[in-house]
């Protein structure tokens, strides 16, 4: 039948409206920015906007300190510093991230690991991080990937039993939950990102959450932020001890924060429930493995990646994700082209221009290979967007999308 079709042969496409948008800033966050610049101050210690912005978030989050910063990639250098992170240590993390993941690692000249991924839910496989410590090891960098969680009842019976520090990279999971727990509250230190391609967006800016609840680790933490400046009382201590950067956050992105703190609850409850409708839309598929959430996991997904299985299906990952663009549903292959490690910064172990430090104090290697179900992964995924201002309709065509692109090439395998 004609609307069978598919669109990349001239049939009617899938997608026949326009995908639903909304505006994410209005009139809730221009008060607050009117209110920052009356305070004649623009800087965090001096002005009020970013410590209700913090304050806000550790109620929403039920901590009793939390760090801001000027962006994500900032929060998981300041937590990595605070943990005690330094020149030769060995960071096990994700081969599936983005770059903002890996640089705090090697700003502090430590040597980043990575261990290999769960097929289904593309977090980090706890058997694999065990495989991967040495005595050199110091900490592990799990990333919730998309808003799905990681397993973290093993991977923090492993950093206990090997006394390890976890920093989880939440840059893409706010309000996420791992029975029961918000991802961010259960390893040492919780580390988001408010960057414009989040959950929420203050420009840029990020927040490290201090689980231990100790006020003298929290000064740690706030001190790495601000240049080791301590700034708790009416003078500016300035003995510095070690070197740290200066990430602060402004009272303009503080303002902004408060503003959007309150739609994170229906951005993530929207999120939630068409993810799963999408996965509850095409479980049944063959050659299709929806996003797999984490056991136990809550996921915000931001975005929604499934996989292909170009046996079942009789086509390339490639041919897929043509396709179904075609059926008016953008869509790409994968999230990343490569596993990082397979970045020309690995390949070349240059994290310094005319440098091999600190990859020159370590044996460690990054070669095609060493996180097969990473690559795999990437090989055969479809990502595609989620909104929190789409439909109704939106989804149901998404889905009829995928089962039309997906009924397709199983018709051509079986004929």
């Amino acid at each position: 039948m004609s609307e069978n079709r598919l669109a990349i042969h001239g049939g009617p496409k899938a997608k026949t409206t326009p995908f639903g948008t909304g505006k994410r800033f209005g009139l809730e966050e221009a008060k607050e920015l009117m209110e920052a610049l009356e305070q004649n101050t623009l800087f965090y210690h001096s002005g009020q906007k970013v410590k209700q912005f913090l304050d806000d978030f550790n109620r929403l989050y039920g901590v009793k300190y939390s760090v801001a910063t000027s962006s994500g990639t900032a929060a998981i250098h300041v937590a990595l510093g605070a943990a005690g992170v330094t020149v030769g240590d060995e960071v096990i993390t994700s081969p599936i991230t983005d770059q903002g993941t890996l640089i705090g690692i090697l700003y502090q000249n430590a040597i980043p690991v990575f261990a290999d991924l769960d097929p289904h839910t593309y977090n980090l496989d706890p058997a694999s991080v065990e495989a991967r410590i040495t005595p050199r090891t110091k900490a592990i960098v799990v990333v919730h990937l998309a808003g799905n969680p990681c397993d973290m009842d093993p991977i923090m019976e492993i950093a206990r039993k090997h006394r390890l520090k976890v920093i989880e990279d939440c840059a893409q999971s706010y309000l996420t939950r791992y029975k029961g727990r918000l991802a961010g509250t259960i390893g040492d230190y919780g580390c988001f990102s408010t960057n414009d391609f989040k959950h929420i967006s203050t420009g840029d800016g990020g927040i490290v959450t201090v689980n231990s609840g100790e006020e003298e680790d929290f000064r740690v933490v706030h001190a790495f932020a601000d240049k080791n400046y301590q700034r708790f009382s009416g003078q500016v201590m300035r003995d510095l001890s070690y070197l740290a950067p200066n990430y602060r956050m402004t009272e303009l992105q503080g303002a902004v924060g408060i503003a959007q703190l309150k739609k994170l609850p229906w951005i993530c409850e929207k999120r939630h429930r068409y993810g799963e409708r999408i996965t509850e839309g095409i479980r049944d598929l063959p050659g299709i493995e929806p996003h797999g959430v984490t056991e136990g996991g809550w996921c915000s997904y931001w975005f929604y990646m499934f996989r292909v299985n170009e046996t079942a299906l009789g086509c390339t990952r490639d041919e897929f994700s043509k396709t179904l663009t075609a059926e008016g549903i953008p869509a790409h292959p994968g999230y990343i082209p490569e596993v990082v490690y397979l970045n020309p910064l690995f390949q070349k172990r240059q994290a310094y221009l005319n440098s091999h430090f600190p990859f020159e104090l370590t044996e460690v290697t990054y070669e095609r290979g060493l996180c097969p179900t990473a690559e795999h992964i990437l090989q055969t995924a479809v990502r595609i967007g989620i909104s929190e201002f789409f439909t109704d309709e939106d989804i149901d065509e998404i889905i009829g999308g995928i089962r039309k692109v997906a009924a397709y090439y199983q018709k051509s395998v079986a004929g």
